[in-house]
């Protein structure tokens, strides 16, 4: 072997390898004891949960790559999906807890529709639901459209609030419910879009995606590896915007009573501001 050729494909790393990541730990703590910012206990636990949590989840996954059943993997892509949306609800609790099933159905469809074009269309693994496809790909779409919905809604209510009186006016100039609110929706879409959209500018000139460096440290040719970034980020571009949307297109309504006037939760803005 030539110097400085590496052999293709995953450099295992042994029990000890692992240990000595802990460096990287001491590190971290020596740096907030130095400073005493008060996160040694959560450094603490946070790096004992991703030990136990990923352990754990590694043997999950080894059966479910080997059991490769249809159901199984769509019900856990279900439970995956009411993980995030009430991760997604508990980013913004300014906006109260009835959101939790428009979150949960939002997120749902926009996974299922993209996660499914993507893995069945594009990648078309045999079977096309191969659980060592889908599991990563339904994974991605969903840590990044909990975060998109999340900052839409928490905008969306945050407009309405600021444009109270905008709001009410043109309801009593006989404006629609969603006439009232629509530009209050595309600011909300916008900031729920636009970190997503930011990556795509940058991706490969500031940062190395997850994916991508994965797949070369794998030794997957780079070439190959930067193809299915590509897609990834694509898929997480729309998957977002079609979350994003459905979301908004859902809340809005949550917002007006049944005579088509504001919510007092949303007039209510002082007890919101604690």
């Amino acid at each position: 072997m030539r110097v400085g050729q590496v052999d293709a494909g995953v450099i295992p790393i042994t029990d000890l390898q692992l240990a000595l990541s802990v460096i990287l730990v001491f590190i971290t703590g020596l740096i907030t004891a130095v400073l005493r910012l008060g996160l040694l206990k959560s450094l603490f636990w946070g790096t004992v949960r991703t030990f136990v949590q990923l352990t754990l989840i590694g043997y999950v996954l080894n059966f479910i790559f080997n059991f490769n059943n249809l159901a199984l993997i769509i019900t856990i892509v279900v439970l995956m999906c009411g993980v995030a949306s009430k991760t997604a609800v508990n980013k913004t609790l300014s906006v109260g807890k009835f959101p939790l099933v428009l979150g949960f159905v939002s997120l749902l469809a926009s996974t299922f529709l993209v996660g499914t074009i993507v893995v069945a269309l594009i990648i078309a693994p045999k079977p096309w639901y191969t659980a060592r496809i889908v599991i990563p790909i339904f994974g991605m779409i969903l840590g990044n459209s909990m975060n998109g919905i999340s900052l839409a809604m928490d905008r969306l209510v945050s407009e309405v609030r600021s444009r109270v009186a905008e709001v009410e006016s043109l309801l009593s100039f006989g404006a629609t419910p969603w006439e009232a609110v629509r530009d209050c929706a595309k600011v909300a879409l916008r900031a729920g879009m636009t970190p997503t959209i930011n990556s795509l500018m940058v991706v490969g000139l500031v940062s190395l995606p997850g994916m991508m460096t994965g797949q070369i440290l794998g030794g997957a040719d780079p070439q190959q590896a930067v193809r299915y970034q590509i897609v990834v980020m694509l898929m997480i571009t729309a998957a977002v915007a079609i979350g994003c949307l459905l979301l908004v297109m859902m809340y809005y309504k949550k917002m007006f009573t049944l005579d088509d006037a504001l919510a007092a939760s949303l007039l209510d803005t002082g007890s919101r501001k604690k």
